[in-house]
């Protein structure tokens, strides 16, 4: 097993890193900018090096620092964690020609993933479902709209090289889709340093369903179930779950075999996300109205909602993550996976609950709730500052239960217990969404936020 293991990342993922790594008596090292000397993932760590300035280009996305600090501490591998560098081939590719483990999927994969356009064309020829649209880029408005038309309206505009519900627009008609691809082009170019667009049939009633995937030492890849993550604000997650209420027995089944093969054709090793939309069959899809699933792309990292598949599994994932960077079989047996329960996760973010607008701060109050089926993984505690050069997520809060109503009732008391003062905080929100007639009884899809709001 990996002996020494540099965490390129900060807060809860962070800390969660470190807490797995510690109990396999892994030598936890943390990396920290000047803004976060003081949280929890860095007094835990068995050592820790500042890295540079809060601004993150210059501390969590500045390589040269952080392959030092691996240096300097004799660190053996690296983990990314999500975020940050997380997803950059290149990155990955000079972990490992700096003769450290990576620990993550390898460049290769990463690259071939991280291009919307070629990883929809990948999945396509891999025989995995995808919706309809370009396989090139729309050089240009007239190719964008030629695209569109032949598409049909409405249809989603999209940077190829996007990400975390970013670089995306809605476009109802030849005016609107004008406007929006100009808007997508100048953010994807400014954002991501490519202003490839692709367009797609855009699904106005839609869920929005992952699976879990682990590429194993031995060269198979394995599915841990699906997860659902159809709670979104501006499309980005604020609730996930397993199993999804919306997957049937025999459409799980075809799930996990087009997620196994999505793997399978790069050859995929470690863990990674197959994440798909949900949606009714259309008519112009021939269809009888049943439910299908369409590929729109793999998160080439650990996910933020990976506990919700830890619980309902039995498996540390991150700690499968350092076996297959070790080149160690799994814990588990691949052939006698089995999901047992339900298991429900809440992104406690520093934001307004009504707008979700980012509201930093310091922390004066912080006690997390506890009990049977009841987790926190947080990133912060009493006296410590939510600044505004991060991602807002404190914490994330996960309960499971044999049932889907016994982990919504211990949802419901865990937020009644969580107390937060100082940084505004959306636990407000998910006490209105936990009685909310639609989420209750599972069939709600990516527009309930909106519709509640």
């Amino acid at each position: 097993m990996i002996e020494s293991l540099l965490v390129a990342n900060r807060g809860e993922i962070g800390r969660r890193i470190i807490r797995t790594a510690k109990r396999l008596g892994i030598r936890a090292i943390a990396v920290h900018s000047e803004a976060d000397a003081g949280l929890p993932f860095v007094t835990e760590a068995d050592e820790a090096v500042c890295v540079g300035p809060a601004n993150p280009a210059q501390s969590y996305r500045n390589v040269e620092a952080i392959l030092a600090a691996a240096k300097s501490t004799g660190a053996q591998a690296i983990h990314p964690g999500y975020g940050f560098l997380s997803e950059n081939a290149d990155f990955a590719r000079t972990v490992e020609a700096s003769g450290l483990i990576w620990v993550g999927p390898g460049a290769d994969a990463i690259t071939a993933m991280g291009d919307k356009i070629n990883a929809r064309n990948l999945m396509a020829a891999a025989g995995v479902p995808v919706a309809p649209g370009t396989t090139d880029p729309a050089a240009d408005l007239a190719a964008a709209v030629a695209a569109a038309a032949e598409i049909g309206y409405p249809v989603m505009v999209k940077a190829a090289a996007g990400g975390g519900g970013m670089g995306m627009g809605v476009a109802t008609d030849e005016a609107a889709l004008r406007t929006e691809y100009d808007k997508v082009r100048s953010f994807a170019e400014r954002m991501f340093g490519d202003g490839s667009v692709l367009i797609e049939r855009y699904f106005p009633r839609v869920r929005h369903v992952e699976v879990q995937i682990l590429g194993l030492a031995d060269g198979r890849v394995v599915a841990l179930g699906e997860r659902e993550c159809s709670v979104q604000r501006r499309n980005q997650k604020l609730v996930e779950e397993s199993p999804s209420p919306a997957v049937s027995a025999e459409l799980r089944e075809r799930f996990l075999a087009a997620a196994v093969r999505a793997g399978e054709a790069v050859g995929y090793r470690n863990a990674g996300t197959v994440e798909c939309l949900l949606v009714p069959r259309q008519r112009d899809f021939d269809g009888d109205g049943s439910e299908e699933f369409f590929f729109l792309e793999m998160n080439t990292r650990l996910q933020v909602e990976h506990p919700v598949t830890e619980y309902v599994y039995g498996v540390d994932l991150v700690e499968e993550q350092l076996r297959v960077a070790a080149g160690l079989a799994p814990t588990f047996d691949p052939d006698a996976l089995a999901p047992r329960g339900h298991a429900i996760e809440l992104r406690i973010n520093a934001e307004d609950p009504k707008r979700f607008l980012p509201g930093p701060g310091a922390i004066t109050t912080w006690n997390e709730p506890a009990g049977e089926g009841v987790r926190v993984d947080s990133g912060y505690v009493a006296g410590n500052t939510v600044t505004p050069f991060y991602d807002s997520l404190m914490a994330k809060l996960i309960v499971s239960g044999a049932t889907r109503e016994e982990a919504v009732a211990r949802a419901r008391a865990a937020v009644a217990q969580f107390e937060i003062a100082g940084p505004k905080n959306n636990l407000p929100f998910f006490a209105e969404l936990l009685e909310n007639p639609e989420f209750l009884s599972g069939d709600y899809d990516t527009g309930i936020v909106s519709r509640m709001r």
